[in-house]
């Protein structure tokens, strides 16, 4: 067995510097030598670069490789900068290009596939304490690409909502945000005042509120407070007069924004409210943090109105009419001239937080334009008069209802025109309804007596007679199917014309009526000419709500009897105005001029604007006039009149009574009694004329000089001392009533 050799044996150091090669010149980098697998000097050391070196220059025969001194240095892995830094060497003779010896690279390309299989197999435990193997990372760049990709997801679904509600739905969102944030607020326009003739208010405006309330801020997720609509409610009852149950129900409307809990309170109302409003936001305020008491009273608001006022309560109350719930015109001239009256409401939109206004915040406005004041040609204080004495007649005498027209001969204008009963528009759920409205327009009725004023102005007009003309009248009469009478039974009456009308003949009448034509179909025929241009069966031209033109038919659709009844006032029908009018016209020297209730207006300027002149219509002479106006003297100065109680001391009376049979309207038959009285004053120089009429009086007379005739001489009476009319001083000419047989 060979010995060891010492190392520092120069044969030794010769033989290994033969292994390794030739001398490196100086200067040269270090030779990369690769260091032994781990093994040692197992057998795959021996068959590798250990036998490749002992090939060179090593003792083989004994099979064993001379181990190298470990080589310290950091292999070229973990020194890239070495590999970097030495140059290339031109492959020498019996070296490779990577410097190794060619042997030593056949001998490595041999072993490669024992390597390979040595790979493949496992590897066995690493030994305890041995350095970790390396871990090699991996490549960032596909996670990144990933969360690149989606965050360009979100970004594009932020951008397409944002696109869509600031671009395709801005102007819904906006809608929607108005809606909560910004409140509109309608500016009522103040209602424009009715006045009579000298200016004094029969109807005006004053302030009042609207009590309003947002829901939404009582609701349970906005206020902290159990029950929050049922405890307001019990606050607001008492002071709004409204039952609890149903203010509680409308505020628990919690989607709601806008509810109304009253209307037209007073300001004293909405007073109490904010008060009682100030007083929970100071409790509000003192209480604990813990224990908050918030303001219930929070939501609610209140929308400045204006309240109708009728200051004189029933007077002109048919007239005027009255205003429904919603602030409107529901009857009378408050609804004939409801758009005039009303303006035009403004608009208020200003922001709101927390229930309340917010005054930095823009507000839009546009102001109300108010109505239009309307001046009537009623005279207060006739109106006043005429209702007086109208109510206590149809108390006294139990009737159904009645009327008094008061009226300027000269102008049309109409000064009074009084209903029984009337109702207060104030207040009308108190009011009987058939008291509503105006039945000296609505109400159609016979007129009796006082038409045969229309009948003698024919006959007069057409030239049949004249005032003395001699006109027997039988006690009863045959004509057509009927036999007829006066209303009192009498003998023969030996009548002038003008006594016919004094002592209010129906025979009288009827036979002087048929000296209009040849033929009774001929004298029909005339007279409905003249009845027709008296107004009858037309419009008054007032245009009132529920109005009646009343009812005259066609002369060849009258009936038998119609054409005998017409001439004394059965069988046709008028209003009030409408009879009024006619005996207007004969004061007015024959010339008809359409009655008219509106006297002129003023407007939110100002201005003053008088309304259109009336229609006039040419209906008899003047001498016709006035020889009818000298008849109807007759009437209250003849000691054989029938209007006798109508007289007026110191004045020149004419008038004219009526008693017919009524037509029931809820039957539609005959059932009672219409009494009226219709007449002028002066009758020389008429200014005035009174109409009046009492329908169905059950208690006393029911004739109409003794029903009608005292409120025709006390309403003529006031009326001629407020005017300020003097008597004429002229004496009153005596017609001839009758005559004696053989004259």
């Amino acid at each position: 067995m060979s010995e060891p050799r010492d190392p520092r044996d120069p044969e030794n150091r010769r033989e290994q510097r033969a292994r390794r090669g030739p001398a490196r010149p100086a200067g040269a980098a270090p030779r990369r030598v690769p260091r032994p697998a781990s093994g040692g000097a197992s057998g795959r050391g021996a068959a590798g670069r250990g036998g490749g070196r002992s090939a060179v220059g090593g003792a083989a025969g004994d099979g064993r490789g001379v181990p190298r001194p470990a080589d310290r240095r950091p292999s070229a892995a973990k020194r890239p900068s070495d590999a970097r830094r030495e140059p290339k060497r031109a492959p020498s003779a019996g070296r490779s290009a990577d410097g190794r010896p060619a042997a030593q690279k056949r001998a490595a390309a041999q072993q490669r596939p024992a390597a390979k299989k040595r790979a493949a197999a496992p590897r066995p435990p690493r030994p305890r304490g041995a350095a970790p193997a390396a871990i090699r990372l991996g490549s960032p760049r596909p996670r990144l690409r990933l969360v690149a990709v989606a965050l360009t997801l979100v970004m594009l679904v932020f951008a397409v909502r944002l696109f869509q509600v600031q671009a395709v739905n801005a102007d819904t969102y906006a809608a929607k945000a108005n809606v909560n944030r910004y409140v509109p607020v309608t500016l009522a326009a103040e209602r424009g005042a009715i006045t009579d003739r000298d200016g004094v208010d029969l109807a005006t405006s004053v302030d009042a509120y609207d009590i309003t309330a947002d829901p939404s801020l009582l609701a349970p997720g906005k206020i902290k407070i159990d029950d929050a609509p049922r405890k307001a409610a019990a606050l607001l009852a008492p002071i709004l007069g409204e039952p609890q149950k149903e203010l509680a129900e409308k505020l628990s409307k919690s989607h709601s924004r806008y509810v109304l809990l009253a209307r037209r309170r007073s300001p004293q109302v909405w007073k109490q409210i904010k008060d009682l409003r100030t007083a929970l936001d100071a409790k509000a305020q003192a209480a604990p943090k813990s224990d908050p008491r918030p303001n219930v009273l929070l939501g609610i608001f209140a929308d400045a109105h204006s309240k109708r006022v009728y200051p004189n309560k029933e007077l002109a109350s048919g007239v005027l009419g009255f205003m429904n719930s919603d602030g409107k015109g529901a009857g009378g001239l408050e609804a004939m001239l409801d758009k005039k009256l009303a303006g035009k409401d403004g608009k208020l939109v200003y922001a709101q937080s927390g229930g309340r206004r917010v005054p930095t915040a823009d507000t839009q406005e546009h102001p109300a334009v108010p109505g239009t004041d309307v001046e009537l040609t009623l005279n207060r204080d006739i109106q006043w008069a005429a209702q007086q004495a109208i109510t206590q007649q149809v108390e006294k005498s139990e009737a159904d209802r009645g009327y008094v027209v008061v009226q300027d001969t000269r102008t049309g204008e109409i000064l009074a025109l009084a209903n029984a009963p009337a109702f207060d528009p104030n207040d009308i759920s108190r009011s009987d309804a058939d008291a509503l409205g105006n039945a000296a327009l609505s109400d159609a009725f016979e007129p009796g007596s006082t038409s045969k004023l229309m009948s003698l102005a024919a006959v007069l007009e057409e030239g049949a007679a004249t005032p003395s003309t001699h006109v027997t009248v039988p006690n009863r009469l045959h004509r057509g199917d009927r036999l007829f009478a006066d209303d009192i039974d009498h003998p023969t009456w030996h009548l002038t014309l003008n006594g016919v009308l004094a002592k209010s003949s129906n025979i009288g009448t009827i036979l002087s009526v048929a000296q209009l034509g040849k033929t009774q179909r001929e004298a029909n025929q005339v007279l409905y000419s003249y009845l027709h241009k008296f107004g009858i069966g037309q419009p008054t031209g007032l245009g009132f709500p529920g109005e009646t033109a009343g009812i005259l038919a066609e002369p060849q659709d009258w009936s038998t009897s119609q054409q005998y009844t017409i001439p004394f006032g059965q069988g046709l029908s008028l209003n009030a105005v409408q009879a009024a009018s006619v005996y207007s016209t004969i004061a007015n020297g024959g010339e008809r001029i359409a009655p008219t209730l509106v006297r002129g207006t003023k407007g939110p300027d100002g201005r003053y604007v008088a309304a259109p002149k009336p229609k006039k219509t040419r209906v008899v002479s003047p001498k016709t006039a006035k020889t009818l106006a000298r008849m109807l003297e007759s009437v209250v100065d003849d000691e054989e009149g029938t209007g006798s109680a109508a007289k007026i001391p110191g004045y020149r009376v004419g008038g004219k009574t009526g008693t017919s049979n009524r037509v029931d309207p809820k039957t539609g038959r005959y059932h009672g009694y219409t009494a009226s009285f219709a007449g002028f004053a002066p009758a020389d120089k008429p200014r005035i004329t009174v109409y009046c009429a009492v329908q169905n009086p059950t208690k006393g007379s029911y004739f109409g000089g003794q029903v009608c005739g005292p409120i025709y001489k006390r309403v003529m009476q006031f009326a001629l001392k407020t005017l300020q009319v003097p008597p004429t001083g002229a004496e009153a000419p005596r017609l001839p009533v009758a005559f004696e047989p053989g004259e």
